[in-house]
């Protein structure tokens, strides 16, 4: 018998990211593009802005009483994001 050395695929990529230091840049990656589907159609539609810096997501919003109201759930929002990424990504959003 044959013995072979077989792991599944997701697990060889996962190595190979890892290996080329791109395993951060996909979950941001992953992150911005969750928060339409995360927070929902209203509140991507006063959304300009969406990127990852020093592990915490930045949200720019034209809506000033939207983003007084998404402040104080800053730290829950950062939670769900990660959740639905699976990997813990950012620590914290700041909206501006």
């Amino acid at each position: 018998m044959i013995q072979t050395n077989s792991q599944p695929l997701q697990d060889i990529l996962l190595a190979f990211l890892r290996q080329e230091g791109l395993e951060t840049p996909l979950l941001e990656f992953r992150i911005t593009q969750a928060w339409p589907e995360v927070m929902g159609e209203m509140v991507n539609r006063y959304t300009k802005q969406v990127f990852v810096r020093d592990g915490k997501l930045h949200v720019q919003l034209t809506s000033a009483p939207l983003r007084q109201n998404l402040m104080m759930e800053h730290k829950r929002i950062a939670q769900k994001l990660n959740d639905h990424v699976g990997s813990y990504v950012v620590s914290d959003v700041c909206f501006f």
